[in-house]
């Protein structure tokens, strides 16, 4: 049974984490984390309780985290310190704090990810070999996700361009078109268009429990893993990889 601390633990993505690994076999929620001044510190959520001690990272055998970049990079801290594996689907992060996460996976086995989903991912993959394929063609991206959401371009749509980019392209962050609206979970488009014809490839979250999935697959796998930066890549295409596919 794999022990897993949840930080942002009273969020929509927190929440969710401890209702589907609650319900799972292999993982049990040991705690919940949340800032100090949280209204659900000292409270339960399905049963885990919710506290503002981060040193409480001890006790777990890794960190699910979905909170906001300040509390990652704390938490970070003392995982770091009591030698505990991480999963981070915090958005938001810039460069000062993945440079962080990047020295802190120096010394435990953390996965980091602007997107979780392993839909999501497929389509990054799908996504490398269309750009390879298609050199010549112009290339756009289209995001949209609910009000709330406090970046944009989405974290994820950062990631589209850049792995279109590395094969050639010059999509620029503000080329991106990014809407607000409604309570869209996330929906991401790429369209590949020359003077003869034009492919689509998208991607269109119905629940968040696309993310939740990926984050507990991700928590079981990196269990006894070394020191390392890895991503939902590692986790999902490795085997294939391993098979010739």
């Amino acid at each position: 049974m794999v022990k897993v601390g949840v930080s942002g633990a009273s969020g929509k993505m927190g929440k969710r984490i401890i209702a589907l690994a609650s319900g799972s076999g292999d993982l049990e929620v040991v705690f919940g984390l949340e800032d100090k001044n949280h209204s659900q510190i000292g409270k339960t959520i399905d049963k885990v309780k919710i506290s503002a001690d981060s040193s409480i990272i001890e006790a777990c055998d890794c960190l699910i985290d979905f909170s906001a970049p300040n509390a990652t990079l704390e938490y970070l801290d003392y995982a770091v310190k009591f030698k505990k594996s991480m999963v981070i689907g915090t958005t938001g992060l810039d460069k000062t704090a993945q440079d962080k996460i990047k020295q802190a996976a120096k010394s435990i086995p953390i996965v980091f990810s602007p997107n979780m989903s392993i839909g999501v991912n497929l389509l990054f993959r799908l996504l490398k070999i269309a750009a390879h394929t298609l050199k010549g063609y112009q290339a756009s991206i289209q995001e949209a996700h609910h009000i709330h959401k406090k970046d944009a371009p989405s974290g994820t749509a950062k990631k589209i361009a850049e792995i279109i980019n590395e094969q050639g392209f010059d999509i620029k962050i503000e080329d991106i078109k990014a809407d607000r609206y409604d309570a869209i979970i996330g929906d991401h488009e790429i369209v590949f268009e020359s003077e003869v014809d034009k492919l689509k490839l998208s991607h269109s979250a119905k629940t968040r429990d696309i993310f939740v999935q990926g984050a507990l697959l991700a928590a079981e796998w990196i269990i006894g893993k070394g020191a390392g930066l890895y991503s939902m890549e590692d986790i999902l295409f490795t085997p294939l990889e391993d098979k010739g596919l």
